[in-house]
């Protein structure tokens, strides 16, 4: 993948987490600045961990202010009255947008976050496996103990599950098919496994029912 194809990859996911962290930002009643900061965090947060992780320092983040930047345009939208109106006219369209967005930031991510250790030389499967979950359920972890709400990790349909399975779909797929095909292939499946989840209410054994 060129670097150009990978630089709007990458945009897509910040957009797409950007929006999902303004909205978690927008049900907790946060002013702009508030919103605009949970933005920022969901679609960068990811990242800089991954980076400190594989010692690329300082975090690309903070090389190239882009993501940050747009981080902040996506969330300035979703502040816009008109847009809030719309996304909590129904309950249904809050919870689906919040699904679609986060679903495809989380694949892009563990998409990307394999693709830049791999591309850095590092060749331990447990190391990219673990590296690509990072870069996918990071921000999303530090939006929700930032907003006040248990990590949607412990409690949503097959959510770091999914970004496991795509990160081992990249591993195979880079193997066999090359280096787009992995990219593309993950994200997908990650993506995919999270509405279907999400849809079919897929989800991993609980111990709610001990405690009742």
């Amino acid at each position: 993948m060129s670097e150009n194809l990978l630089l709007v990859f990458e945009l897509i996911g910040t957009v797409a987490f950007a929006a999902s962290g303004a909205m978690v930002g927008l049900s907790k009643k946060m002013d702009i600045f508030g919103i605009a900061v949970l933005g920022i965090v969901t679609s960068v947060g990811g990242g800089i961990i991954r980076d400190l992780v594989l010692g690329n320092t300082p975090p690309a983040t903070f090389q190239n202010p882009v993501y940050a930047l747009v981080a902040i345009f996506v969330s300035l939208i979703i502040f816009i009255p008109a847009v809030r109106r719309f996304l909590f006219k129904k309950q249904s369209i809050y919870e689906k947008t919040m699904r679609l967005m986060d679903s495809i930031g989380l694949g892009i991510f563990t998409a990307v976050g394999i693709e830049i250790a791999c591309l850095a030389g590092h060749k331990s499967v447990f190391l990219l496996i673990f590296v690509g979950m990072i870069t996918g359920i990071g921000g999303g972890v530090l939006r929700d103990v930032l907003s006040g709400n248990t990590p949607y990790i412990f409690v949503k349909h097959f959510y770091a599950t999914a970004s496991l399975i795509g990160a081992v779909v990249f591993i195979i797929l880079w193997n066999f098919s090359g280096q787009s095909a992995a990219v593309f292939g993950c994200a997908f499946v990650v993506t995919a496994l999270r509405l279907l989840a999400a849809k079919f209410r897929w989800s991993l054994p609980k111990a709610k029912e001990d405690f009742e």
